[in-house]
């Protein structure tokens, strides 16, 4: 190979790493903000119920924003059913800017009329956190006061989890 033509495949090579290396960082740079509310983890007690057996769902709630957050809406599904009790319900906890808050959901029932346990034992649990608002909390004459904001942009997540159920 000859001068040209090891500087030319040179700056073949080159170009052919830089060019995607390029893009990634564009790409990066186009890539929307990680929205300012989390759900971090789901927790279902008891860890391996049984059969119609009363479970307690919890979900802890990330704020990344630099505002109080409340108002929580959220939906539920068990086995891939939709739980309707969530449909016209907001949950009125503050989770302070910064802060991750526990917040304990409605109970479910690991099967029910309509909604048999899963033959194969796994029951899979999805909770989406569909709406929130901004709450600015003050204080008047001791009074704890709360002023509802705007709803927050950026909804909506989800964390899910598979629930082994015990034989």
């Amino acid at each position: 190979m000859n001068r040209r033509s090891a500087i030319a495949a040179t700056a073949l090579v080159l170009l052919a790493t830089l060019l995607p290396a390029g893009a990634r960082a564009q790409a990066a740079e186009d890539a929307p903000p990680p929205p300012p509310l989390a759900l971090e983890s789901l927790t279902i007690q008891p860890a391996a119920p049984g059969p119609e057996t009363l479970c307690q769902l919890k979900v802890k709630i990330a704020n990344r924003g630099d505002k109080a957050a409340t108002a929580f809406g959220f939906d539920v599904t068990v086995s891939g059913q939709h739980l309707p009790v969530y449909d016209n319900q907001l949950f009125l906890k503050v989770v302070p800017a910064g802060e991750t808050v526990e917040l304990a959901l409605y109970n479910f029932w690991t099967s029910e009329t309509g909604r048999p346990a899963p033959a194969d034992g796994k029951m899979p649990v999805e909770v989406t956190l569909r709406e929130a608002r901004w709450v600015k909390v003050g204080d008047d004459k001791g009074v704890e006061v709360w002023e509802l904001q705007d709803a927050i942009q950026g909804l909506p997540v989800s964390v899910k989890t598979v629930v082994t159920l015990k034989k």
